[in-house]
């Protein structure tokens, strides 16, 4: 059953305000391609106003009340916050799958991960305290030297629409954990659930301005954000292209940014697995969240030996998928996030074949689903490493197929992408499966598996897929800042200039 979408406004210093221009942008269901709702929409204005409410917050009697108190003050605020996740999961979640078109199985699970990052989050802010004033070893006994970790400042925070409020808690949590002022900019193909987040926090007490979350255009709220002289730092994810303008604002101001960007990640499968593990996993890989994953195993290298059968085994499991409407019970397969989403991924489809590769499977709208932004899993081969479908990341259910005949030609291939986030490899021989993880070059390898994520481990890339790791520690890193004290302890002078008194 579908739920009515909020009406909320922009969530600026604790409180809903309306934007500036007053103007709003429609929330498209994906799934009907109706108008279920609007989301407001800022411009510079309101970025003015919510980085003056974020340094309000830092400084507010004298950084007591956030970025100067204890770890383990912020963290009851993060596990507060976890708490009435879990307890709004079932409206969460039905507000995710209808914004964004992933199943509702898919959604309810994220806001699990959602609570879950939180609480993590809260558990490394606590352990803030104890890692102040870590000592620091040096050669000399007339000094000695410790270090503070303290918040960055004031953080813009940009995310992308393919989970919409995880990949916003990915960045929200460890910043809020880091004792920053964060201003949150989802994107305006699904913002829902993210100002929810915004109720939440009011619910919770969160401090005023400690986070503040504007929604609209990235033209007129991403970049005024991106390039404000008040914000100290931004985090982005999204596309290559996207990321690229991104710190060329930032550079201006030589302000730090951390880049989590696209993929065209490869699966490796080897001829001495068993079918059907591997074919869940490889077409789990690429269809989880409607094919719209950064890190999708897209191109799949499959060992000459098995290339036919194991095709005709993808082709079995990817017909027996359920396309549904998302809120259907059993639904595997939603529609993409946007009409403009399906069109481009209609055009790599048909781009593919122009070029002489040969859809499998797939490729169009499902025969059942009349209206919304559907397209069946779909599966190429016949593909050359010069197609454009092996080059660029499609962001939809679409599987390209080359087959290699040994190791080092796997190897080869996998890493003929100036792409760089993940990479797996699918075989029951552990010591290949060594020998790929050391050569793959990305920065997240999966071994007979493909996307698991645990806020634990650090996520991220290399080379086009950006730089920086989120979760984990090293995502609390991201918003930390070192400062280096060192104090002359001798009764003894320096001495290094002779005396006035002894001249």
């Amino acid at each position: 059953m579908s739920i009515p979408i909020p009406s909320r406004q922009l969530f600026i210093d604790g409180e809903w305000r309306e934007p500036v221009n007053r103007k709003r942008l429609s929330v498209i269901n994906p799934s009907t391609e109706e108008v279920i709702g609007d989301i407001p929409s800022a411009t510079s204005e309101d970025v003015d106003l919510a980085v003056d409410a974020a340094r309000r917050a830092l400084s507010r009697n004298k950084g007591k009340d956030w970025s100067c108190a204890s770890g383990a003050t912020r963290g009851k605020y993060l596990r507060a916050i976890a708490a009435k996740i879990t307890e709004r999961k079932p409206v969460l979640a039905k507000l995710e799958a209808l914004d964004c078109g992933k199943p509702l199985d898919e959604a309810a699970w994220d806001i699990d991960d959602v609570a879950g990052c939180f609480e993590y989050y809260a558990e490394l802010a606590e352990g803030l305290d104890a890692k102040q004033k870590t000592p620091v070893s040096l050669p000399m006994e007339t000094f000695k030297s410790h270090v503070l970790k303290e918040p960055i400042g004031v953080v813009g925070l940009i995310t992308p629409w393919n989970y919409p409020l995880l990949m916003a808690t990915w960045k929200v949590a460890p910043a809020l954990a880091a004792g920053c002022a964060a201003i949150l900019k989802p994107s305006e193909l699904a913002s829902v659930t993210c100002l929810e987040l915004g109720e939440v926090c009011r619910e919770v007490g969160l401090p005023p301005g400690v986070l503040n979350i504007l929604t609209g255009l990235g033209t007129e709220a991403g970049a005024p954000l991106a390039c404000h002289p008040h914000v100290d730092k931004v985090a982005f994810t999204g596309s290559s292209a996207t990321g690229s303008k991104v710190m060329a604002s930032a550079a201006q101001l030589v302000k730090p940014v951390s880049m989590e960007l696209g993929g065209k990640s490869p699966i490796v499968v080897f001829e001495d697995t068993d079918l059907d593990k591997a074919a869940e996993w490889t077409i789990f890989g690429c269809f989880w969240t409607n094919g719209q994953i950064c890190s999708a195993t897209s191109r799949l290298l499959v060992h000459e030996s098995i290339a036919e059968a194991f095709c005709q085994r993808l082709v079995s499991w990817s017909k027996n998928i359920k396309i549904s409407d998302p809120l259907e019970e059993g639904c595997r397969l939603g529609p993409v996030v946007s009409g403009g989403q399906y069109e481009k991924i209609k055009q790599f489809i048909s781009n593919a074949k122009t070029e002489g590769a040969t859809i499998l499977c797939g490729g169009n709208r499902p025969q059942h689903m009349k209206k919304g932004f559907f397209i069946e899993p779909t599966i190429i081969t016949d593909v050359t490493t010069s197609m454009q479908i092996w080059r660029e990341e499609v962001f939809g259910p679409v599987l390209c197929v080359k087959t290699f005949s040994t190791e080092e030609e796997a190897v080869e291939l996998a890493n003929d992408t100036h792409y760089g986030l993940g990479a797996a490899v699918i075989s029951n021989d552990l010591e290949r499966c060594e020998r790929m993880t050391k050569a793959f070059k990305a920065g997240i390898v999966w071994v007979n598996c493909s996307q698991p994520c645990f806020c634990q481990a650090p996520w991220g890339g290399i080379k086009s897929s950006g730089f920086g790791r989120e979760l984990g520690e090293w995502g609390l890193e991201n918003y930390l800042s070192v400062k280096q004290v060192t104090q002359y302890i001798s009764d003894e002078p320096w001495g290094w200039y002779t005396a006035p008194s002894k001249m």
